[in-house]
């Protein structure tokens, strides 16, 4: 893939997560822990939010960010407005820090799975869009399931 493709598909998925979070209708349903799940959907919005930003914004654009990656699964770091405006925000640091990528080749600077180390740029950027997409469709049944119990 080029590094247009990249940004392109992570267009795609960056706009299908938040049209997702737009879709909950308050703070609670955002929030709230269905059955057979452990994460709220708000929990998994900041957890790709600090994915996002440190493995794509801070690795390779060079952005800087501090990642509380506990906090992404703890704490109610953003409201639903804030987590919608950082969500965002984040295709614009995604085509920056990918544009400034020399070789898609070339090893990932950090080590981002043990199991897999020296990693190309390129796979590690695949490994986060279907990250992406996975947890976007975690979100859809979620929310298909918590606006059914609060109905």
């Amino acid at each position: 893939m080029t590094k247009a493709d990249f940004i392109r598909f992570y267009d795609r998925e960056l706009a299908k997560l938040a049209s997702e979070l737009q879709t909950y209708p308050n703070e609670e349903t955002l929030w709230a822990v269905v059955p057979g799940t452990i994460n709220s959907a708000g929990h998994l919005g900041q957890h790709l939010i600090g994915n996002l930003k440190t493995y794509i914004g801070l690795t390779l654009g060079k952005v800087p960010y501090q990642r509380n990656r506990e906090a992404e699964f703890t704490q109610q770091v953003f409201s639903h407005q804030a987590l919608l405006t950082e969500i965002e925000a984040l295709p614009a640091l995604i085509r920056q820090s990918i544009e400034q990528v020399e070789d898609l080749e070339a090893p990932y600077p950090t080590e981002i799975l043990e199991i897999f180390p020296e990693q190309s740029i390129a796979v590690v950027l695949t490994h986060l869009l279907m990250h992406l997409a996975y947890h976007t469709g975690q979100m859809n049944y979620h929310r298909r399931f918590s606006l059914q119990s609060f109905v």
